[in-house]
Formats: structure tokens, sequence, C-alpha cells
């Protein structure tokens, strides 16, 4: 890219390239933060370069059993270390804990509804879950959500369902292998099928992945002009909540591998929640933990001349790879400090057991 990327007219035309899966859904993600960057920097010209990622390529595999954390997300990386593009856009919860050496996370845009839901097959359109008739087969390529709807549905059957949204929705439609998917929301929505979701499915049934809803905007960490021009985009209570919810993760050493789930809300008085879960593969098995803590600074100490005093230090883990927003350092850190406070909590009640157990039996049956 041209020394021109905030946008100011020195004569010549400024080109930022931006990294993204070739999928519809990772498109049209991709097209709304060009289209925000495009509104905060109108004279700068943006440019999509798109790629396949090993998760795209290999769909006769469930995505627990392929065998590497990066499954959505290397090549684009790569493209992003050797200069092919200036940033690239995620999910976010395709993006591991920890990022390669050089890269970070320049913006967490606003989450869309971070829950799952329930597709139903045209044919039990007006069922639930819980009406659906036994042993029906549900989709879903989550290890996550199989192990607490399994514990919440003994009766169904849960099966991997691989492909894109569309080839899902096709497979679902054009078939009577499934009697329903679980999808996220934040991917039907977008695609603009929120018609077709019959049900949402709240905490007390299945919780959801860490960062999923929101989109990161990855960048090479000694890039501070993208950095700078990535910033405004940040959304500070979606980035407070999912910095506890990476840190949750980053230190149970969860991932695909191993059903981990989150809950997380952020009141207007700065109370962050955090609920958090580990459960074994059949869903017996399980540990959940809820925890709040305030990140506003000025609640923090009751005597605001020594307020500094009893302040956490920054975490070294450099919050999971997010570049910290301005003047939210301390609630980021507060925030972090809750996830793996939380997830030290599960680890002492045996969460680690129920984990390497886990990935043991994933792998045995891959």
């Amino acid at each position: 890219m041209g020394d021109n990327k905030n946008g100011q007219n020195n004569g010549s035309e400024s080109v930022l390239r931006i990294g993204s899966r070739d999928s519809e859904l990772a498109m049209k993600q991709t097209n709304m933060v060009k289209d925000a960057l495009q509104k905060i920097h109108p004279n700068l010209k943006f440019e999509i370069v798109t790629m396949k990622t090993k998760g795209d390529k290999i769909l006769d595999v469930a995505l627990s059993k392929i065998g590497s954390k990066s499954l959505f997300t290397k090549e684009l990386e790569v493209a992003l270390e050797n200069n092919q593009v200036d940033i690239v856009v995620h999910s976010l919860k395709d993006l591991p804990t920890t990022l390669p050496e050089g890269m970070v996370i320049g913006a967490v845009t606003e989450r869309e509804d971070p829950r799952d839901a329930v597709i139903m097959h045209p044919k039990y359109s007006d069922c639930k879950l819980a009406t659906l008739p036994k042993n029906s087969v549900i989709g879903t390529s989550s290890l996550r959500r199989g192990a607490q709807l399994k514990r919440k549905y003994p009766s169904l059957v849960f099966q991997s369902v691989r492909g894109n949204l569309n080839t899902r929705f096709r497979k679902l439609d054009e078939a009577d292998d499934y009697a329903a998917l679980v999808l996220a929301v934040a991917g039907v929505v977008r695609m603009g099928w929120k018609e077709r979701i019959s049900e949402y499915l709240e905490d007390d049934v299945c919780m959801y992945a860490v960062g999923q809803g929101a989109l990161a905007v990855e960048c090479r960490e000694g890039d501070a002009d993208t950095v700078e021009l990535l910033s405004p985009l940040s959304h500070r209570n979606t980035t407070l909540r999912t910095v506890a919810e990476r840190g949750f993760m980053r230190t149970l050493e969860g991932g695909c591998s191993a059903p981990v789930a989150v809950h997380t809300k952020l009141t207007d008085k700065g109370e962050l929640h955090l609920k958090g879960g580990v459960w074994s593969l059949d869903g017996k098995e399980e540990l959940v933990e809820m925890m709040s803590m305030n990140t506003r600074e000025n609640n923090l100490d009751e005597d605001p001349s020594e307020p500094r005093a009893k302040r956490p230090k920054t975490p070294p883990e450099d919050f999971c790879g997010l570049v910290p927003l301005r003047d939210c350092q301390f609630s980021m850190s507060q925030a972090y400090s809750l996830g793996v406070t939380l997830a030290e909590t599960l680890l002492e009640r045996g969460a680690r057991k129920i984990l390497s157990e886990a990935k043991a039996g994933n792998a045995a049956v891959s």
C-alpha cells in the first residue's frame, strides 16, 4: 500500500488491500468492514483479495478432526505476512487466542447477536428442539453445540454437517437427512435469512463460542498507520466482552477440539458478567461457573486519591492479540483478568481432565 493511508489527497491514490475468504458470508462480512472504513476514510480506495483456507477446502471431515487451530485463518495470515494484503477480516471465533508473531487484531467490530439458532427442515417448521420426534438428526459442525444439546435433548441425534451456509441450507432443505441445523445467529442474519430461524438458544440451553458474532480485523503489528486507521471501527462493549472470553479460552487451552462455551454481559454501570463452561463430548459431564467484575477505573477504589495502588498489572499476554483501545487499557485488563480467574476456577474443579479426555476422545474417532 502507498503512503497515503489516511485518505489525505496528495495527488496519488492509496489502495488498502483487504484479505477475505471467498464464501458468500465471508464476503458480506468483509464488505461490512470495507463500507465502514470507506465512510471514515472517503479518499482511500479499498480492494478485496479473496482466497480459500484449509477449512474451506476440506469439507468431508469434521472441523474438530482436521487437526489445526487456524483452519480458516492461516492462508490469510500468510498473505498478510508477505504484504500481499494490508488487513484481513475474520470471524473472531475463528482466530486462535495466540496469534502468529507480528500479527495483531487492530479492531473488533460491534457484535451481532452471539447466540445460536435452530433452523428447521420445512416439514418441521412448527417444531422446537424439544418437540421434534425421537431420534431426529440435528446437523452441527460444533462439538460445543453437540455436547450441550446432547445433555439437554438426549433423545435427539447430533451429526456433523460441513460446508458454507448456502451448502448447509441446501443439505437441510433438499433431503431428509437432517430435521434441523444449529447455526450461529450472526451468520444467518448477515446472509438475510433471519426469517428461517425457528428458535434462539439461550445460555441455559447452549452457551456460545468465544468471540461468536464479532468480526476481527487483523493487521501487521508494526504497521502503525494501519492500526490507527482501523481504531475507529473498535466497539468498546464488544472488545471488553471478547477480551474476557479469549482470556478464558487461552487459560483453558481449549479450541474446536473440545467443548468450551461462554456467555457475557456488560452493564451500563461497567459490571462485566462472564459465564463459562466445559463439557465432555457426550454432554454427561459439565462444569459451569459465573463471575463478575467492575471494569470501570473510578469504581475500583474507595479512596480516589490513591487509585493506582491496587490496579492490576497489564497482562503480558497482550489481551490475546487485541490492540488496547485508547483510554480503555485498564478496563481491558480487568476483563482479561476476569476470564483468566474464571478459567482457573474451572481448572481447579476438574476442567483439565474433562478437556483432555474430550480431546483424546475426539482424536480417537478421527
